[in-house]
């Protein structure tokens, strides 16, 4: 059985007398690296990852402060331990190394078993700290399997219970995805449209008709047009499915996902108008949530490019124009110029997952 590989130390000092004395005392148990300068420090931690660096701080060029400072910057290089090694030993002098981000600090001359016993803690702790994140990112890993799981699983009731949804969930997801992405190039771009924040709002678009649950079979399956007692009925569904998630939101608290809260808007508000015509709440304009306003054209979209028991499915270009002559009414107008922009990716997506 081959033995571990040893931990690597690099030591950075400018007297070359020091970095031999201290290469000895450390050599024995670690693999050391060593720097005559901060610049030659900076370049070796780059290239090849140090456990832990000892350094000095008053050298010429970059001084160890600084050294320390920049390696705190770099993500890269953050959570390597830095002990200060100095001739400097008065109180302010271990506050400022302990400010540029020095994990201990260790006076000259110094005591080889003190160095090696405050070497050893260091990458001891370093050691415990790399196993908690790797366990974090394991249960963060495992926290959004849960989440997709149970997101699955609501979708696939509402799925269950609907005969003519398809492939039509996927396909709205990745609307709502080109449309924000879009979006997010426009200078001011609206709803804060970060990547995490486009992910969010996709990832929560097949929850909008989520409260199709509550609507009764007899209505829900009807293959014929629903009379206006029945229609006023399957109106309820975005009522109800905003409801549903505004509990679970309610019920998780600080720990609820954004893509709960965008599933809240787009399953409440998908049926609003621009013009305040629509449905439940009769919001208009950008009252009307931004996901939920991209839900509204990629919906309509795919339910007009698509085929179903009771009509034939519209052609890409008669749907554009639909849509076209609704902006200001029943479209926001910037969520129609994205889709204008975004035609031939919205024909790819419809090919792709075609029913």
């Amino acid at each position: 059985m081959n033995a571990p590989a040893r931990e690597t130390v690099l030591v950075v000092d400018d007297t070359p007398v020091n970095l031999t004395l201290m290469a000895q005392v450390l050599n024995k148990h670690y693999r050391v690296q060593v720097a005559a300068s901060g610049a030659k420090a900076l370049e070796i931690a780059g290239r090849s990852l140090p456990d832990l660096i000892v350094l000095d701080v008053m050298m010429p060029g970059i001084d160890g402060h600084a050294v320390c400072r920049q390696l705190k910057a770099d993500a890269r290089t953050r959570d390597v331990p830095v002990i200060f090694l100095t001739a400097l030993n008065r109180p302010e002098d271990e506050s400022a190394a302990f400010d540029a981000g020095g994990a201990d600090f260790v006076s000259k001359p110094f005591n080889p078993a003190t160095l090696l016993a405050r070497v050893r803690t260091q990458l001891a702790l370093k050691q415990a700290q790399d196993r908690l994140r790797a366990r974090n990112t394991e249960l963060s890993r495992e926290v959004v399997a849960l989440r997709d799981t149970t997101l699955f699983v609501m979708i696939g009731l509402a799925e269950f219970r609907d005969a003519d949804t398809g492939n039509h969930i996927v396909r709205t997801q990745e609307y709502v995805r080109a449309l924000a992405q879009w979006l997010a190039t426009l200078p001011g771009a609206q709803g804060d449209l970060t990547a995490d924040t486009i992910d969010a709002m996709a990832r929560a678009a097949p929850l909008h008709d989520i409260g199709k649950v509550a609507i009764p079979d007899a209505i829900l399956l009807k293959p014929g047009k629903l009379s206006p007692e029945e229609w006023a009925v399957m109106k309820t569904h975005a009522s109800a499915g905003g409801d549903l998630l505004r509990r679970a939101i309610d019920r998780l608290g600080g720990d609820a996902d954004p893509l709960l809260m965008y599933g809240e808007q787009i399953a409440r508000h998908h049926h609003e108008k621009w013009d305040g015509s629509g449905y439940p709440d009769g919001l208009a304009g950008e009252a009307i949530p931004l996901a939920a306003r991209l839900m509204a054209v990629a919906d309509v979209y795919d339910a007009l490019i698509s085929r179903r028991p009771y009509k034939e499915p519209m052609s890409h270009a008669t749907a554009m124009q639909f849509i076209r002559e609704g902006a200001g009414q029943h479209f926001d107008p910037q969520g129609v110029a994205a889709l204008e922009a975004c035609a031939e990716r919205f024909q790819a997506i419809a090919q792709q997952w075609h029913d």
